[in-house]
């Protein structure tokens, strides 16, 4: 598990990232970028896979780690497709670090030896995100308790970064109260934890019922994460209100896929498209003030939470702002 000695380094880095962030906007919070689409499962509410595109030559993803080092991101989270099925998955997370970025992963939690958690712990990772969706594997999806439960005792015996386990309500899950007894046992095994609102296989919204919403309730009071306890959003979508908020996709957040184009979510392909290696801060000042049409009905909670700092920033400038009128 994570050592104290990590964790204080991560804390440490995790304030430096959020101090620049209230202080500068020109530049992205979190990237999230793929370098597979392939994944080694097929969810049937995933629409973020294929079975049969080859990984991203590794010199590729260095230039485009490289570049949104230039860009001062803060946070490089690789996902997919299953981003562990990458041959040179380490390379780049070892690169991510030595741009002085976190590096984060997201996977569904299938590769995860002990040999393999080692090779992370090398490579400098500093969080891992596995999202299970059930107790036991069923014709929606095989990210189960039953299947990956190894798995997670693996990492709570080898990990040195952050491990997340995500559970899932909405979209038709048989078993809502599947995403209570995920929690649980992530929480037994010392990791934080959270539960997202599951789109169906359009993106789209479905409102929880009374049922689904207890149990979302009950999980988020288990939530050991401060990072994943900003989850004020998810309130009105469990009910299925839309959200008043600015959304800072292609600005605080950046998608890049895996022809190296920056898009606003993994849910929003084809905007703004823009190569990686062409955008500019220009690029991350405009979409800043960009409404997004999708933004009060969207579940992506990176998104949300890479914009929350500006939520928080506005304060402390108005509080900035008055400090300087009453001195002079």
């Amino acid at each position: 598990m994570e050592t104290f000695s990590h964790r204080v380094t991560r804390t440490v880095r995790e304030l430096r990232m959020v101090t620049w962030g209230l202080l500068d906007t020109a530049h992205p919070i979190l990237a999230q970028i793929v370098p597979m689409r392939r994944c080694n499962l097929a969810c049937t509410y995933c629409n973020e896979y294929d079975k049969t595109s080859d990984p991203v030559p590794l010199p590729t993803m260095l230039r485009r780690i490289d570049r949104l080092g230039e860009l001062r991101t803060g946070i490089v989270t690789i996902s997919g497709g299953e981003p562990m099925m990458h041959p040179d998955l380490d390379a780049i997370i070892k690169r991510t670090r030595d741009r002085g970025m976190l590096a984060g992963l997201i996977t569904n939690g299938f590769y995860l030896s002990p040999e393999r958690i080692e090779r992370l712990n090398e490579a400098g990772l500093e969080y891992l995100q596995i999202s299970i969706d059930n107790v036991t594997p069923d014709e929606v999806s095989k990210k189960s308790l039953k299947t990956l439960d190894k798995k997670l005792q693996h990492l709570a015996t080898h990990a040195r970064f952050h491990v997340n386990i995500n559970s899932v309500v909405g979209a038709g899950m048989k078993h809502p109260e599947d995403a209570l007894t995920i929690a649980k046992r992530a929480s037994a095994l010392g990791f934080s934890t959270s539960v997202g609102i599951l789109h169906d296989a359009s993106g789209q919204l479905q409102p929880l019922n009374a049922r689904e919403t207890a149990i979302y309730d009950e999980v988020v009071r288990l939530g050991q994460g401060l990072y994943t306890r900003i989850n004020d959003f998810q309130k009105n979508l469990i009910e299925g209100r839309p959200n008043e908020w600015q959304c800072r996709a292609g600005s605080r957040y950046l998608y890049i896929c895996e022809d190296g184009l920056v898009h606003y979510c993994s849910q929003q392909r084809g905007f703004p498209a823009i190569p990686l290696e062409q955008y500019t801060s220009e690029d991350i000042r405009r979409e800043h003030l960009t409404p997004k049409s999708c933004a009060p009905y969207c579940t992506i909670g990176c998104v949300h939470r890479a914009s929350s700092i500006d939520t928080y920033r506005q304060p402390l400038l108005k509080l900035r702002t008055f400090a300087r009128a009453s001195v002079l």
